[in-house]
């Protein structure tokens, strides 16, 4: 016989696990909706968007041609990723893995800590008193590492791989780069091709490769 003390562990061990149940949510055309404080597994769309509540957490986040909308609090336990579309989180979000896109921006403000990477091509990248564990990475995107922001890793503007006759691809635009009032890149910075890059005097980053930095010491970049 369990003692009564026993089964009321039991049950609350139940209760709990039923609670966090991590159920995946999947659909080919429409959107996906992860109400507020809810615990969902893989979250996953191909033609729109993901929208995340206040405080809920998913497994991941994924489509292919729609934007990610996260709330305040949120977690997201492996990557968050789309193709066209932006990934914009709310204040306070934890992402374990990288935030991906290719034609869209990515914005994770007050509190926000990526584990892993922040990689776009053709959009751009902004962060607010934010943290990036690993690198941050564009082809012809603007990136703002805000105000008391850091990154762990590099900040690496690329050269395109080339088209389809495997030649370079033309920079349409000339991206802006700023490291904001007691920012840190604590990897660096690459640059593979010609930006504005614009530096607090207040920010601390490791080496600088390939651009001069424009130092300036208002609240906002003096961009030209």
């Amino acid at each position: 016989m369990i003692p009564h003390r026993a089964l009321i562990v039991l049950s609350l061990l139940a209760a709990c696990s039923t609670a966090y149940a991590q159920k995946d949510v999947s659909k080919v055309n429409g959107s996906v909706e992860v109400a507020a404080g809810e615990h969902a597994g893989s979250t996953s769309t191909v033609n729109g968007s993901v929208n995340i509540g206040d405080g809920a957490s998913v497994k991941e986040a994924t489509t292919v041609n729609g934007g990610i909308k996260a709330g305040n609090s949120v977690t997201v336990d492996d990557n968050a990723t789309t193709v066209n579309g932006g990934i914009h989180f709310g204040t306070k979000a934890t992402i374990h893995g990288d935030i991906t896109t290719v034609n869209g921006d990515i914005y994770v403000p007050d509190g926000g800590n990526v584990k892993g990477d922040v990689t776009t091509v053709n959009g751009g990248i902004g962060l607010v008193r934010a943290q990036v564990g690993k690198d941050i990475t564009t082809v012809n995107g603007d990136i703002t590492v805000g105000i008391g922001s850091h990154v762990a890793g590099k900040l690496w503007v690329k050269k395109s791989k080339g088209g389809w006759n495997g030649l370079p691809l033309q920079i349409s635009r000339i991206p802006t780069v700023i490291i904001g009032p007691n920012a840190v890149v604590q990897g660096g910075m690459v640059f593979e091709h010609q930006v504005k890059l614009y530096v607090h005097t207040s920010a601390k980053t490791g080496p600088i490769e390939g651009a001069t930095a424009i130092a300036f010491s208002t609240p906002t970049a003096p961009v030209k």
